[in-house]
């Protein structure tokens, strides 16, 4: 009788086949670590989807209809009028294209005015408070106040201290001070935009403090010691280490302030209501007015497109620029 024998499997054997499973669960985890990063962006995504990207394209749809009142209840019913909105919207000649030629340049000042005070103020305070000294931390406090403060209430306190009868300003400009005969206005007329620029930048201005502190807070010490050494007073450090050093922080301070100022919406809505002041007439306000005050949607968002491609050419424009100046340093 021959007796087979089967060979028992060897340690090689068994080797090889839990480096099998090893490799296997290896490339499991690799796969897994690959698509981490994109499931983590996936709500992200969608959201940007959702909130920007979506409500986007619906904007150039309806700039691109006769999209008014009339057509609410059923939007594709509207007409498609091509280019039309846009050509009522910059022949400069008709009331709506002057006006709102006149809103651009009113939102120009007030921007400007409001990035270049905001600045001004954030560098000086900035500066003063990069020493320490007794104090310092609760004056940081009290200039980040207006920051923490949520826009509505802050714009609506302001809103009763501009009152022309009852408000603080006056009473301390006429009856305190007597620097007026009379009681002005400062909600309506002219001396709104002096009102929308001074609480625009109130409310702002902290924000270019705190953005500046934290780029203050990277010079080193060493270079002031240095230059204080070979004479240098405190503007010509200023002039030659701070502004210099400070370079690139600035570049995106500025450009996010104008972005900020010049989509401004909640600043005049508070303060002034839906019907804004000619002399504070926003290019937000007014959009708004043409989309919901007289019901042309499509018009508004001929407007807001224009807005949009505005702000990505003058973005465009300013990194180039700035770009090209630091790779020239």
């Amino acid at each position: 009788m021959t007796t087979v024998t089967t060979p028992a499997a060897g340690p090689g054997t068994a080797a090889g086949g839990k480096s099998a499973s090893t490799k296997k669960r290896r490339r499991r985890r690799v796969k897994g670590n690959r698509a981490t990063p994109y499931l983590m962006l996936l709500l992200a995504i969608i959201l940007e989807l959702l909130v920007h990207i979506i409500p986007m394209i619906t904007g150039v749809w309806m700039s691109l209809r006769g999209l008014t009142q009339f057509y609410i209840r059923n939007w594709s019913a509207a007409p498609f009028v091509g280019l039309g909105n846009f050509r009522v919207t910059l022949d400069f000649n008709s009331p709506i294209g002057g006006n709102l030629a006149h809103s651009l340049g009113v939102t120009a000042g007030y921007s400007a005015l409001t990035v270049g005070f905001c600045w001004l103020f954030g560098i000086t305070a900035g500066v003063l408070l990069q020493r320490p000294f007794r104090g310092r931390g609760l004056l940081r406090t009290v200039f980040l106040a207006p920051y923490a403060l949520p826009a509505y209430a802050a714009v609506i306190t302001w809103s009763f201290m501009l009152q022309r009868d009852t408000g603080a300003v006056n009473h301390v400009l006429v009856d305190e001070l007597h620097l007026f005969h009379s009681r002005p206005f400062w909600l309506i007329g002219g001396n709104s935009f002096v009102s929308l620029v001074v609480v625009s930048v109130w409310r702002t201005w902290p924000f270019a403090l705190l953005v500046l502190t934290a780029g203050l807070q990277t010079i080193p010490g060493e270079l002031y010691e240095a230059a204080a050494m070979d004479g240098a007073g405190f503007m010509r450090q200023l002039r030659s280490i701070t502004l210099p050093m400070l370079r690139p922080v600035n570049q995106v301070l500025l450009l996010v302030l104008f972005l900020w100022s010049f989509n401004d919406f909640n600043t005049p809505y508070v303060l002034f209501g839906s019907a804004a002041p000619h002399a504070a007439d926003l290019i937000s306000i007014h959009i708004y007015q043409s989309s919901f005050v007289t019901w042309n949607f499509g018009l508004g968002s001929a407007m807001s497109v224009l807005l949009l491609l505005f702000l990505l050419v003058v973005t465009a424009v300013y990194l180039y620029a700035t770009s090209r100046r630091r790779n020239d340093a």
